[in-house]
């Protein structure tokens, strides 16, 4: 690794690592008080624009020569960096930081983008998705009214409708049906939304002093943002039922399971409040059956929110439209364009049939200075009564020029190209005896593990044997970076296909490398029992 390149110059024009000594006080002139370094100036901007795209091209064209996971300790970066930042910067001060994230945070740095991490769901990137978001910083505007800017307002309306559409949603989440939706950056925020807009409006019925009473649902499979949002719209911690989920319905949420933990619940004189249903969980990507949800929801009068994340981008291709039949039936949908449909991080999309409640719950009031007598009567939308936040970015830019520039067509084309690898890496997994695929692959993910051979040991060393296994994978400095699921005490190996840079060879080898690994280390057990035995 090479050394640190940060010099700066100080007070003084003396070259320092960073230690800032004290400078004297200096009193400005008129003329400095007037001065102001031009920041934004073209020609500069251009030039180190050019800088900033030969290096992030350098680094797609040279990420197989890093470890998709890094070796390194807490306080690796820490410790070589200054501990103040640079009074005044030093000569070519931007090459000189770029040459730090080349030499010291590249190499520190866990990439996504591997044509070989196949751990976690992607975080799927794009020349365009990368562009828009370097347009969107450009631009720089802050949409929170119409008033503030209305063409990101607009935009936003209309893209938004476009994606619900590509995705085969109801016309009842669109604006053009009465709905609508908006471009949030998590789905941790989707779901606080949604929540906090579903108590109000629970709250409204039953009274503001009952929030103690108030119930929320999902299973054990739900993210765990669930449970966050939950607490953070002050519902007890004790009133999140978190429904248990069994191997044999492939982990998805039993609908006669809710039912009994709703009815006990009404029994006991709480009061339902919230579904977070999960099309596409984080461990293996179960699918709760929407429809079937929705019907025990109603007759509760809870409000239905569907958490597809990862999953909602393969609802781009029609042939996975049948995963979530009756979703005409729920109050708000979200999920991740950033994960699969090549938008770059960050960007969520959330649907609600009702705006009403959402503006119900999260509207501001006497904001004079965001008002604009133009708007007034005309029906528009002023975001920030939408979401949390008030500052917000102008994602709907870099969305639409994803859909403008790949076409639904060509989203379409990415993922079934990634289910197919996912499907060849499944069918090797099952042509081995040795190994098992333990959930049904709706996806691009499949979770699979080692069998344990009954002369080493049987089920009773089954995880044990796999948690050495991933780490033996992982270990492999040139191999595929991979993930572990735990559910229904099983401990299992997860393979997600996703990023944009991964191709057919990436998935053999990968491969490849689990049953090198597999094989040492059944020989080494064998040579233990033997020696034991």
């Amino acid at each position: 690794m090479a050394p640190p390149s940060h010099s700066f110059v100080t007070i003084d024009g003396a070259a320092d690592n960073g230690a800032l000594p004290a400078a004297p006080m200096m009193a400005d002139t008129p003329q400095q008080k007037l001065q102001c370094p031009n920041v934004l100036d073209a020609e500069e901007f251009r030039r180190q624009g050019h800088q900033v795209i030969d290096f992030i091209a350098d680094y797609y064209a040279r990420m197989g020569d890093y470890p998709v996971h890094p070796s390194v300790t807490p306080g690796f970066l820490r410790d070589v960096l200054p501990t103040d930042a640079p009074r005044r910067p030093g000569p070519d001060a931007f090459g000189s930081a770029l040459q730090d994230v080349r030499d010291l945070m590249l190499p520190g740095m866990t990439h996504w983008q591997s044509p070989r991490h196949f751990a976690h769901f992607p975080a799927s990137s794009s020349t365009v998705g990368a562009l828009g978001e370097a347009l969107i910083a450009g631009i720089n505007v802050v949409p929170f009214t119409w008033a503030a800017s209305p063409a990101a307002t607009e935009l936003e309306m209309v893209v938004v409708d476009w994606l619900g559409k590509a995705l085969h949603l109801p016309e009842s989440l669109l604006f053009a049906g009465g709905g609508g939706g908006t471009f949030l950056g998590t789905t941790c925020e989707a779901i606080l939304c949604a929540l906090v807009s579903a108590r109000d409006r629970k709250l409204a019925e039953i009274g503001g002093n009952r929030i103690s009473d108030l119930v929320v649902y999902c299973s054990d499979q739900t993210h765990f943002s669930f449970r966050k949002a939950a607490r953070i719209a002050g519902i007890q911690r004790d009133h999140c039922r978190e429904v248990q989920t069994y191997h044999g319905d492939m982990f998805a949420l039993s609908p006669t399971e809710l039912q009994a933990a709703m009815q006990a619940d009404v029994d006991a004189g709480l009061v339902p409040l919230f579904l977070c249903a999960t099309v596409g969980t984080t461990q293996t990507t179960a699918v709760d059956p929407v429809g079937e949800l929705c019907a025990v929801a109603a007759s509760h009068g809870v409000w239905v929110h569907v958490d597809a994340a990862y999953a909602g981008s393969a609802l781009v291709c029609p042939e996975f439209r049948y995963l979530i039949t009756g979703v005409e039936s729920v109050d708000s949908f979200s999920m991740n364009p950033h994960k699969w449909l090549l938008a770059n991080n960050d960007c969520c999309a959330m649907w609600v049939k009702k705006p009403c409640a959402l503006v119900a719950a999260l509207a501001t009031e006497q904001e004079y200075i965001l008002k604009d007598a133009a708007a007034e009567g005309h029906g528009v939308v002023d975001y920030k009564d939408w979401t949390i936040t008030l500052t917000r970015r102008f994602r709907a830019l870099k969305i639409w020029l994803v859909l403008r520039c790949y076409g639904v067509d060509g989203l379409r084309d990415h993922i079934r190209s990634h289910l197919r690898m996912a499907e060849a890496f499944e069918s090797m997994v099952r042509a081995d005896a040795r190994f098992e695929v333990v959930t049904e692959r709706h996806f691009a993910l499949v979770c699979f593990r080692l069998r344990p051979p009954e002369k080493l040991g049987g089920e009773k060393t089954a995880n044990q044997l796999n948690r050495r296994l991933l780490e033996e994978v992982n270990a492999v400095g040139s191999g595929p970076y991979m993930s572990s699921a735990n559910a229904g005490g099983m401990y299992m190996l997860r393979c997600a296909v996703g990023s944009t840079l991964t191709e057919e060879r990436h998935v053999n080898d990968a491969w490849k490398v689990v049953q090198d690994r597999a094989s040492a280390i059944l020989r080494k057990m064998e040579i233990i029992y033997s020696v034991l035995g």
